[in-house]
């Protein structure tokens, strides 16, 4: 019978998909795979291991001769490059790589490998310092990814504690080497990361050989730290290690205890500095103070503050002062003006017609209405029928007319 398409009608046999499973696993043929060595057991001929990726959770049975186990002396950790062919059993529906090659992975080739990511890395930026962030000065919690139990924790937790007995931390204890290092890392980094009361995070491990530290140079953890919105700290080995991590992070420290240092601030060094910048203030407001009392006392001192009614009596004095000098002047001028009047009215008495009519005589015109005719010395010298008339004002002459029989009368 035709096998056709599976379907609900006409489903595919057990025997079917394991054969036709098998058919396309042979047509893969042989392939090299790398990996890392875990779950080693080479006591029989045949030796038995797992090799996993070290970046995810993803991992694969090995079988190969023992000899060769023995011969590269390989043990759980080492990084390999393996030769063979994949297998399939279908009785018990496993695949399986059969090794004729194993490769073990220098040190050399590792730091090559690593040197090409670096140069990978730096191209895309990820060193770059300017995306770099400022870890908070005070955290209000930090996160801690280290080793159970390890003297990277121990350090980290004593001389942040030391240094701010307040600090908070969320410790997360992960694999910080072997296969499962890079993955468990990254997890306990988002979950930090995720934790909105974690204001920083730290990532710690204690020194260690090229392959202890190689987890901290994955690509895959770099990138991780480098999406991480949380500012990380790298406290990766001793001061010569230097991890691509280090790079990466936000802040690298030379060593675990470097990071518990400069994660927050020295509680006695900020106490010091508070006490420094209050007896600044006290000092500030003291001088301000003192100039601002000498000012008021320089103005106090002036004779407007300390006698206020001091000038006005000075300028009353002035003003009586300006006043009888006024008086005076102008009663003297009316004195002058008063002798000036009275010697020119004793000027106008003395030659007006009423002194001259006091002692019995007159000048007496003539005016006739052709106009005047000379000075009269006598009555009798005046025509027959002339009138004579005297006019006096204020006790004095004030003319003489004389006219004409018939004729008007002039005031001369």
């Amino acid at each position: 019978m035709s096998e056709g398409k599976s379907t609900p009608e006409n489903p595919w046999p057990v025997r079917t998909v394991a054969r036709k499973l098998l058919d396309w696993i042979n047509r893969l043929g042989d392939v090299w795979v790398e990996g890392q060595v875990t779950q080693l057991n080479a006591r029989s001929s045949t030796a038995f291991l797992t090799l996993r990726d070290p970046s995810v959770d993803m991992s694969m049975s090995i079988t190969c001769n023992a000899g060769m186990i023995r011969e590269l002396q390989l043990n759980e950790g080492s990084r390999v490059i393996v030769h063979g062919k994949i297998s399939f059993y279908p009785n018990r529906g496993t695949l399986s790589l059969r090794a004729d090659e194993i490769r073990a992975v220098g040190i050399g080739e590792l730091l090559a490998r690593i040197e090409r990511l670096r140069k990978l890395l730096h191209a895309e930026g990820l060193f770059d310092p300017r995306r770099k962030r400022r870890p908070p000065f005070l955290p209000n919690k930090i996160g801690l990814i280290t080793g159970r139990a390890s003297a990277a924790e121990r350090d980290v937790l004593t001389n942040a504690r030391n240094r701010w007995p307040a600090a908070h931390f969320r410790v997360i204890n992960v694999a910080v080497q072997g296969p499962m290092a890079v993955t468990q890392v990254i997890t306990a980094l988002s979950t930090l990361d995720r934790d909105p009361e974690c204001d920083v995070i730290i990532i710690a491990r204690g020194g260690g050989s090229v392959e202890d530290l190689l987890p901290f140079s994955d690509e895959a953890l770099c990138r991780a730290v480098s999406a991480c919105r949380t500012p990380v700290l790298s406290a990766i080995g001793h001061e010569p290690d230097t991890p691509l991590v280090d790079h990466v992070a936000d802040v690298r420290c030379s060593t675990p205890t470097d990071a518990g240092k400069r994660v927050v601030p020295d509680v006695a060094e900020e106490s010091e500095r508070v006490r420094q910048m209050r007896d600044r203030g006290r000092r500030a407001l003291h001088g301000w103070v003192d100039r601002e009392r000498k000012l008021l006392d320089a103005l106090r001192s002036r004779p407007v503050l300390s006698d206020p009614y001091g000038p006005l009596d000075r300028r009353a004095e002035e003003v009586n002062r300006l006043r009888d000098q006024c008086r005076r002047a102008v009663t003297q001028r009316l004195d002058r003006e008063d002798v000036h009047l009275s010697g020119t009215k004793a000027r106008l008495t003395t030659l007006g017609p009423a002194a001259t009519l006091a002692r019995g005589y007159a000048v007496v015109q003539l005016v006739t209405p052709d106009g005047p005719d000379g000075v009269l010395r006598s009555v009798t010298d005046a025509p027959s029928g002339t009138q004579l008339r005297v006019r006096v004002v204020d006790g004095a002459v004030g003319a003489v007319v004389t006219s004409a029989e018939g004729g008007g009368t002039d005031d001369a």
